[in-house]
């Protein structure tokens, strides 16, 4: 097994924890909203026979979480095995969750009115955390700032290993076949240095032939010289 580069390695490490980073938030949303649920349950236990809406806030909250947690698995196992496959697929499904929450986000700043147009929640937990954004906007402010600055770097790693990966793989192929002169050439190079089936077959013939003539004596001087003497003497 080839030993990974020290950069792979490295890069791989920081991805795995920034992975390891957005885990934990989303873990914190699964909590947060299994204990929304939980309180809506004991709250409104006797209502919950009634007519009344699904607490559709708080299950889309946690939806987000699971989400989220899923999706870093899945960097976390694509850093751990440094392929280009599983690096591009999370690259993939880490693109669309942050366009989805740019849209979400767009929505909400262009649409003054967005309470409006969803549904009715009957929780009220959404009105709590509008409220508790609006009484803590700074902070809230700066930790949807690091969140998505926390998405934006994992996806500019990612994708900067997924390049040095198949740099390397290129790099490899082309010294393996290309350096030696490809395997086509030193298949040419060994015909060329083999003799040919048929020479080898002609030039045992000639050998054979010249030996029989040397053996019976029917070289063509010799051949022609008795010839020559035998019609003299017969004028």
């Amino acid at each position: 097994m080839s030993r990974r580069p020290c950069c792979h390695t490295f890069l791989a490490s920081i991805i795995k924890f920034l992975n390891f980073l957005e885990f934990f938030i989303g873990v914190c949303m699964i909590i947060y909203s299994a204990y929304m649920l939980n309180h809506w349950h004991e709250h409104h236990h006797a209502i919950i026979s009634n007519s009344l809406p699904a607490p559709w806030f708080i299950y889309g909250f946690m939806s987000v979480g699971i989400l989220l947690c899923c999706i870093t698995c899945i960097g976390h196992i694509a850093a751990e095995a440094i392929n280009g496959c599983c690096l591009c697929f999370y690259a993939v499904l880490s693109t669309i969750f942050t366009l989805l929450e740019g849209c979400l986000v767009a929505f909400i700043a262009i649409d003054r009115s967005w309470e409006k147009d969803l549904p009715l929640e009957p929780t009220g937990e959404l009105d709590r955390l509008r409220i508790f954004v609006e009484e803590n906007m700074d902070i809230c402010k700066w930790v949807a700032i690091a969140v998505i600055t926390l998405q934006a770097l994992t996806l500019l790693l990612v994708i900067l290993l997924r390049v040095v990966v198949s740099e390397r793989v290129d790099v490899s192929s082309d010294v393996q076949y290309g350096g030696r002169g490809g395997p086509h050439e030193s298949l040419l190079n060994t015909q060329s240095g083999q003799t040919p089936k048929g020479d080898i077959k002609v030039t045992h013939s000639d050998i054979w032939s010249s030996r029989m003539r040397e053996k019976y004596g029917l070289n063509n001087d010799e051949t022609k010289h008795p010839l020559v003497n035998a019609s003299s003497s017969t004028r």
